[in-house]
């Protein structure tokens, strides 16, 4: 909507941004999906499925701490948990 906004009324971004709450660097930036997001989603559904009274914390140091993975608490994979 921000970005509609800027283009078909000649908004400027600054008060997009105000307008909506955000910063402009977050109006600015795109995220890179990749393979590893979709990773993260599958590894996340499955252990959802297997222990269903696992919260978000839980889910997130079984996979690091006991799995391995080396992902970071609020870039990956609660992005996932939430979406």
């Amino acid at each position: 909507m921000a970005a509609t906004a800027v283009e078909r009324r000649g908004v400027s971004v600054a008060l997009v941004c105000r307008a909506f709450g955000a910063s402009e660097t977050c109006y600015r930036s795109s995220p890179l999906l990749s393979d590893e997001n979709e990773q993260i989603a599958d590894l996340l559904t499955g252990l959802t499925d297997a222990c269903k009274t696992w919260g978000f914390g839980l889910c997130f140091v079984h996979l690091r701490n006991v799995k391995g993975y080396p992902w970071n608490h609020g870039v990956r994979a609660e992005r996932h948990w939430s979406g």
